[in-house]
C-alpha cells in the first residue's frame, strides 16, 4: 500500500508510525537523545513495551552532558536503555575526516549494533531519520541502508517540525531540544579527529552554554575556534564585554584565536567548504 504523507494529518501520520514500529516485532533503536530519536525510543516503547531497546553509542564525539541529559529522559520514560561503547576513533578512514566521516561513523554504530541486536534476540534496527533529512547530504544513511536500518519516522512521513509537535503533544520535555551533531561535526574537514580536539570543541561549547547561549557550534579550526550562535542571540554576543566574557570562557580549552561567525549558527556549515563531486551520490558510492 503506497501512502501519501502530504494528504495526511499529523494524527494519521502518528498512526502510521506505531504501526510500521508493531509490525518490526522486536526493535533496537539507535539513540542520540536528539528529538527526532527521543521520540522514535518512545513510540517504539509504547508500540513495542519490553520488545525495543534504545541503544546509546558511547565514545568521544559524544558530550557528557548530552549522554547524561539522554539517560534521564529514557529513565524518566521507562524506556529500556542500553550504553554500547563504539570505536570509530580508532579506524583511519574515520580519523582523517573527509567527507565521508558520517558514513565510517555509522558503520561502526550499526556494526556494534548489529552484534548487539544477534546476541540480545531482537529482529531489526531503527534510526530516526526523519523526511527532511532525505533532502541534506548525510552519508550515514548509506551506512545504515547497507545494515538495513529501518527509518520508522520517514515510512510516516514525518519531518522534523511533525516530530517537535508529537513530542509536545506528548509532554516530553526534547520536543524543543536544539540540534546536536557529534562533536566530530566541528573539525574542519581535513583535520584528523583525535580524542584531544573533541574534548577543545566540548569544553569550548559548555563555556558558551554556561554564558546563556543555547545554540551554538564551536568549529575547529586548529588554533582558531569559529563560533556560531543562533541569530536570536547573536545581539547578545555583540557588545565588548560580551565579547571579552566569550574570550576568557574559551582561553582555557586551547585556541589561541576566537572568531565570531557574523552568519550565525546554521546546520551542516562545515559542507560549505566541500566541492559538488564530495557531496554527489557518484561520490559517495
Amino acid at each position: 500500500m503506497r501512502y501519501h504523507s502530504s494528504s495526511m494529518s499529523l494524527t494519521q501520520k502518528a498512526d502510521l508510525l506505531y504501526a510500521e514500529l508493531a509490525h518490526l516485532g522486536s526493535v533496537l533503536v539507535a539513540y542520540s537523545g536528539g528529538t527526532d530519536s527521543a521520540y522514535l525510543a518512545y513510540a517504539a516503547h509504547r508500540a513495542l513495551g519490553e520488545r525495543m531497546l534504545a541503544v546509546i553509542a558511547d565514545s568521544p564525539s559524544l558530550p557528557r552532558a548530552e549522554l547524561a541529559a539522554a539517560l534521564v529522559f529514557t529513565k524518566a520514560q521507562g524506556i529500556p536503555t542500553h550504553v554500547l561503547q563504539t570505536a570509530e576513533l580508532h579506524k583511519p578512514e574515520y580519523a582523517r575526516n573527509d567527507a565521508q566521516r558520517c558514513f565510517h561513523c555509522k558503520d561502526e554504530l550499526f556494526s556494534v549494533m548489529e552484534t548487539a541486536r544477534a546476541r540480545l534476540g531482537f529482529e531489526h534496527l531503527a534510526y530516526g531519520m526523519n523526511l527532511d533529512d532525505k533532502g541534506e547530504f548525510r552519508p550515514g544513511q548509506q551506512a545504515a541502508a547497507m545494515h538495513r536500518a529501518h527509518a520508522p519516522l520517514v515510512k510516516a512521513g514525518l519531518t522534523k517540525a511533525e516530530i517537535r509537535a508529537l513530542a509536545h503533544e506528548a509532554g516530553l520535555p526534547v520536543w524543543d531540544k536544539p540540534a546536536s551533531a557529534c562533536l566530530s561535526s566541528r573539525i574542519e574537514y581535513g583535520r584528523p579527529v583525535t580524542a584531544e580536539n573533541l574534548r577543545q570543541v566540548e569544553q569550548a561549547e559548555a563555556a558558551l552554554h554556561a554564558l546563556g547561549f543555547r545554540q551554538v557550534r564551536v568549529r575547529h579550526h586548529g588554533d582558531l575556534a569559529r563560533i556560531e550562535i543562533a541569530r536570536e542571540d547573536l545581539p547578545a554576543a555583540l557588545s565588548l564585554s560580551a565579547l571579552d566574557r566569550i574570550t576568557a570562557a574559551l582561553r582555557p580549552a586551547g585556541f589561541l584565536y576566537i572568531t565570531l561567525d557574523t552568519q550565525g549558527y546554521r546546520s551542516g556549515s562545515m559542507n560549505d567548504v566541500l566541492p559538488l563531486s564530495a557531496i554527489t551520490p557518484a561520490a559517495a558510492s
